[in-house]
């Protein structure tokens, strides 16, 4: 089997575009997928993470719809011919670039849908007809809702990371999809792991496929040295910058497993002066965009993300990833670490383990079939002053709280520099002293021959009826009564 892209059969027009991309050795999943695509049969394909899925699908797809190619601008002419579903915004994203660099060349068209942004651009794209079409599963659906996508002709269809479609819930909706597909279609199947919901999956929408599996299920990359650290919570940071300055790394993952642990995370590197941002599912679509592409500028060295990021993102020559969180899901440990080492170059996965993790760490030896040692980090000694603030602390507001304290003391009251310090933790204070004199006079007896005040009140005469009883009102008559 050849294992050079200028062997392949592929179209003029293909084989440019893959030259300029630098493309020369297939992978392995490549070398043995590519040959089967071409001849229409369905596929099950399993590899690691990083080792060129989306060539593998997309060069010979491309190479099969050549012959629906026309110049011609109606809509109608392009119909939507095949439909790869993904299950994160951005490899939707990074997906639908690298299928129209391959197809630059070419007259065959292609988009992407997915959620996060407006539907309208979206809708226009559609509407011009689209041969390729690169979609979210939910974003499908509304287009489908909605009359903008119609896949009655769609002749191949792909499922990529379709473990992680299954574990976020997408199965609903994929079952809801196919069931817009006509019956007779090309259906591929990528996945980084395997599993019994996969294998069900599979032998419900795919007719005999040929499986393909360039390495063991689960395995990790052997380009990636995975080492694991014993650290405190309080000390994991510390961890992280021992480690970044040992080695003389300038970019890394950093994954953890909350959205809210990655934005507190991302806020105190960054007060730390390391060039850092956050990647999470509350930021919006523009946000998560920006954010990633400032990464692969070098703009940032620190990318912080939950495993939105842990899926299929191709970010060359990343040296290092950190799992500041042991993931709750041994799977995508596999998917994190393959963030490096990628395309044959090598990386470090460093994995932060605290106290309580220690059954996550063995479900990641049942699964990658290794054991795994947990080591101990020599730390420096950690600076004199107060202890490091916990995460969301603000460390200028400890200056301003002390200076507000130094106000208050300023302007209490001087008496307050004799009370005993048992009071002054108490709470007590002695009572006010007062300063009217009439109060400090001694009491003074009055003369003898004064009367008292009582009796120089006048007494009023006393009446027969009570002062409590209203007399009578006088009305005059109006009319005299008859005698």
């Amino acid at each position: 089997m050849t294992d050079s892209f200028s062997n392949l059969s592929l179209a003029p027009t293909l084989a440019r575009a893959v030259a300029e991309m630098g493309y020369e050795s297939m992978t392995p999943i490549q070398a043995q997928a590519i040959p089967v695509v071409l001849t229409g049969q369905d596929v099950m394909g399993a590899a690691q993470t990083g080792t060129g899925k989306t060539a593998a699908f997309s060069l010979p797809l491309l190479q099969r719809l050549l012959k629906h190619e026309n110049p011609s601008t109606s809509p109608a002419r392009h119909p939507v011919r095949a439909l790869v579903l993904l299950p994160t915004r951005e490899l939707a994203d990074q997906v639908a670039q690298q299928i129209k660099m391959y197809a630059k060349y070419t007259q065959l068209r292609s988009t992407v849908v997915f959620g996060g942004i407006d539907m309208k651009p979206q809708t226009l794209e559609l509407k011009k007809g689209v041969e390729v079409l690169v979609a979210t599963p939910g974003r499908l659906l509304d287009h489908i809702e909605a009359k903008n996508a119609v896949l009655n002709q769609v002749e191949y269809v792909v499922l990529d990371e379709a473990d992680r479609m299954l574990d976020i819930g997408f199965l609903p909706d994929l079952q809801r999809i196919l069931s817009y597909l006509p019956k007779q279609r090309t259906t591929l199947l990528f996945s980084a792991t395997f599993s019994p919901e996969i294998k069900r999956l599979a032998g419900s929408y795919l007719q005999n496929p040929v499986t393909i599996e360039v390495a063991r299920p689960n395995e990790t990359a052997s380009t990636v040295e995975q080492r694991f650290y014993a650290a405190q919570d309080d000390d994991k940071r510390r961890v992280i910058r021992k480690v970044l300055d040992d080695r003389g790394i300038k970019q890394a993952f950093i994954f953890v497993n909350s959205k809210l642990g990655c934005a507190r995370l991302a806020r105190s590197l960054e007060r730390e002066g390391l060039k850092t941002t956050a990647l999470h599912g509350d930021k919006s679509q523009d946000e998560r965009l920006k954010a990633l592409e400032a990464f692969k500028q070098g703009e940032v060295d620190l990318l912080v993300c939950t495993d939105v990021a842990a899926r299929g993102l191709d970010i060359k020559d990343v040296p290092a990833v950190f799992n500041f969180d042991v993931p709750y899901n041994a799977e995508d440990y596999v998917h994190r670490i393959g963030r490096t080492g990628r395309a044959g170059a090598s990386g470090l996965a460093v994995t932060l383990v605290s106290p309580s993790d220690a059954r996550l760490v063995g479900d990641i030896e049942k699964l990658i079939k290794k054991k795994l040692e947990v080591e101990t980090l020599q730390l420096d000694t950690a600076p004199a002053g107060p202890a490091p603030e916990k995460w969301g602390a603000r460390s200028e507001d400890r200056p301003r709280a002390r200076a507000s304290e130094s106000r208050r003391r300023d302007d209490s009251d001087p008496r307050d520099a004799l009370e005993s310090p048992r009071e002054r933790r108490g709470g007590f204070r002695p009572a006010p002293i007062n300063r009217d004199p009439f109060f400090s006079k001694p009491y003074e007896a009055p003369p003898a021959d004064v009367s008292p005040s009582w009796d120089a009140v006048p007494k009023a005469p006393r009446s027969s009826i009570s002062a409590n009883i209203k007399p009578k009102r006088k009305v005059a008559a109006l009319f005299k009564s008859e005698e």
